[in-house]
């Protein structure tokens, strides 16, 4: 007899338990004594009785709520294909009754986080989704979360002890530690390179950009330990004349640079720069299938990108929620995007959107 076939009257039968007692068991109802509860969960055993977990959902007919809790963006493509995940992933389970709030909070900005999160605390959502703030900060939230038995995903950002149901993004370290390697695969002969750093009031743009650059400094100081690495710092919201004269005084001052390397998504901005200037004889390396990004690897200033499949980690962070707390199901503890090279020759190929 399939699963498919097989009612509850036919379960009781066996059990020797009314078809209550049955529904009770198999939706986890209290009411229930042990015995009986040995008797139906025997023979479901024997009856090899795998419930349909999608028709349960939604029989059921609640409606589920997931916030969604990221950094404020301005047009970073990285970002917004998260969200266009998120929203893909909303639409595709919209007959079960699930939204999908995106809320934003300053990076940066302890209060701003603090702020967002509490809002989120009232509104009492049946999961979350959240790119983590620093350690403590984000503690506090994911503690209140427990408390509450709300489930949790993080993105971009990994911190293992704050217990989260899933987490989403690459690994941080293996993916610096292979930019480095592929950098170094044209850049061998270089005697100094140069690593360029978006910051905001002295920090990187995320801890995820940490993590990679402690990844690729392991390689170099592995496999090119005489290679000096210069640190070139730019401001996350500076203006373009601002970088121009950045980037004019770091070439007038190391006129042998060659290969450049950023850990985040705006390589583009020394590429655009390249181009301007004509310096053909150095590239640059980074992060993200952002516009302006493939438009400098076409045309041989960005050397090479690494893609991150940011719509995929947006849609697979809504799914496993909907997983998880819908159909009851187990989910995987860490999920690691693949670490994928671009460059002019397979761009073109490259589907930001596959699933």
């Amino acid at each position: 007899m399939t699963d498919s076939k097989i009612r509850i009257k036919d379960i009781a039968e066996r059990a020797g338990v009314s078809v209550g007692t049955v529904d009770r068991v198999l939706h986890k109802r209290p009411n229930v004594s042990p015995n009986a509860k040995e008797k139906v969960e025997k023979a479901l055993e024997e009856m090899n009785y795998q419930p349909n977990m999608y028709a349960s959902a939604l029989a059921y007919n609640k409606t589920y709520t997931f916030h969604v809790i990221i950094p404020q963006h301005e047009q970073i493509a990285y970002w917004e294909e998260i969200e266009e995940g998120v929203k893909n992933a909303q639409e595709a389970r919209r007959d079960f009754h699930i939204t999908a709030e995106i809320h934003h909070y300053e990076r940066f900005n302890v209060n701003s986080f603090k702020k967002t999160t509490e809002s989120c605390l009232q509104a009492k959502p049946d999961g979350v989704v959240i790119v983590p703030a620093d350690l403590e900060s984000t503690r506090v939230f994911t503690d209140q979360l427990h408390a509450q038995n709300i489930p949790f995903v993080m993105l971009d950002s990994y911190m293992p002890d704050l217990k989260p149901l899933s987490f989403f993004g690459q690994d941080s370290f293996a993916s610096g530690y292979f930019a480095a390697r592929m950098l170094m695969l044209i850049a061998a002969k270089e005697k100094q390179i140069v690593l360029m750093k978006f910051t905001k009031n002295g920090y990187v743009a995320s801890k995820q950009q940490d993590n990679r650059e402690v990844g690729f400094r392991h390689y170099m100081h592995d496999h090119f330990p005489d290679t000096k690495i210069i640190e070139f710092e730019v401001p996350l919201d500076g203006s373009r004349s601002l970088y121009n004269k950045q980037m004019e005084d770091l070439f007038q001052a190391h006129p042998d640079i060659h290969h450049c390397i950023t850990l985040g998504s705006k390589a583009h901005i020394m590429g655009d720069f390249l181009l301007r200037t004509n310096r053909r004889d150095v590239q640059i390396m980074g992060y993200d299938m952002v516009g302006k990004n493939a438009d400098c690897l076409r045309r041989g200033s960005i050397s090479f990108l690494i893609a991150q499949h940011a719509f995929l980690q947006g849609y697979s962070c809504i799914d496993t929620l909907f997983q998880a707390i819908v159909l009851k199901k187990e989910v995987n503890p860490i999920n690691y995007m693949p670490i994928e090279l671009l460059s002019k020759e397979n761009v073109d190929f490259y589907r930001r959107t596959q699933l």
